[in-house]
C-alpha cells in the first residue's frame, strides 16, 4: 500500500469510530498516520525553503494541531477530528499556505480567514487605497486557473461597511470578511509521488496574493 493512503485509511476509520475508546486501542494505527504526514510535511518545508529559506527553520510537529476537537464550548463536536492539516504560522493573522486532507474534503488554501476587527480595518483602507491591484492579482489567468475566485463568504456584508460609499468600485471586495481562496484536490493527488510540487505550485500562485495582504495588515 502506498504509505500515504494509509493517512485516509486511518482518518476513515477514525471518523467511523470517533470515540477515546476506540481511538486509545488504534493509537498505533494514529501515530503511523501521523509520521507518515510529518514525514510529508518536511518535504513539502524543504521544497518552501528553496523559495524562503525561513522554512527550513519550522518543525514539522509546529505546523500541525492536536487531533482532539476543543469540546469546552462546542460539546457537539466529536471527539476528534477526521483531517490533518499544514499550516506554518499559528497566529492565524498572517496570509499563509494551508493544506487540509480528510476523506470528506481535501484542499489548499491561502490568505486570510476572518481576520480581527483592526486586520479587517486594515485590509479595507488598503483596497480603498489600491483595490485594483488586488483584483489584478485575483484576475491573472494562471492564478485563477489554479484556484478560481475568491471563496464563498458566508459573513459578507448586505451593505457597505462604515465609512464606504454603495458606489465604492470596489464595493464587492470591501463587503468580504474574508479573503481566502482554495482549490480541491482528490486522493490521487494527495497520495501521489508529486504532491510536493503541486504545494509548491500553489505556495508560488498565493505569493503575490499573500504578498498584497500582508503589506495591507503592516502600512
Amino acid at each position: 500500500m502506498n504509505k500515504k493512503r494509509r493517512i485516509y485509511h486511518f482518518l476513515g476509520d477514525l471518523a467511523a469510530n470517533n470515540s477515546k475508546a476506540w481511538m486509545d486501542t488504534h493509537r498505533d494505527a494514529y501515530q503511523e498516520a501521523k509520521d507518515i504526514w510529518l514525514a510529508e510535511i518536511q518535504a513539502i518545508l524543504d521544497r518552501l525553503a528553496t523559495h524562503d529559506p525561513t522554512y527550513a527553520t519550522i518543525a514539522p510537529k509546529d505546523t500541525i494541531l492536536r487531533i482532539n476537537n476543543n469540546r469546552k464550548f462546542h460539546p457537539d463536536r466529536p471527539v476528534y477530528k477526521d483531517n490533518f492539516g499544514f499550516s506554518p504560522g499559528s497566529s492565524g493573522e498572517e496570509p499563509m499556505i494551508y493544506v487540509h486532507v480528510s476523506p470528506k474534503h481535501s484542499f489548499i488554501a491561502g490568505g486570510l480567514r476572518n481576520p480581527g476587527p483592526q486586520l479587517l480595518k486594515s485590509l479595507r483602507e488598503a483596497i480603498d487605497y489600491d483595490g485594483e491591484r488586488l483584483l489584478d492579482i485575483l484576475n491573472e489567468r494562471s492564478f485563477r486557473d489554479f484556484f478560481g475566485p475568491l471563496s464563498e463568504d458566508p459573513n459578507k456584508l448586505k451593505t457597505s461597511p462604515q465609512g464606504y460609499a454603495a458606489d465604492h468600485p470596489h464595493i464587492e471586495l470591501l463587503r468580504r470578511k474574508d479573503f481566502t481562496v482554495m482549490r480541491d484536490v482528490s486522493r490521487k493527488e494527495v497520495t501521489s509521488d508529486h504532491f510536493v510540487d503541486l504545494v509548491e505550485r500553489a505556495y508560488l500562485e498565493l505569493q503575490p496574493f499573500n504578498a498584497y495582504l500582508r503589506q495591507a495588515l503592516t502600512v
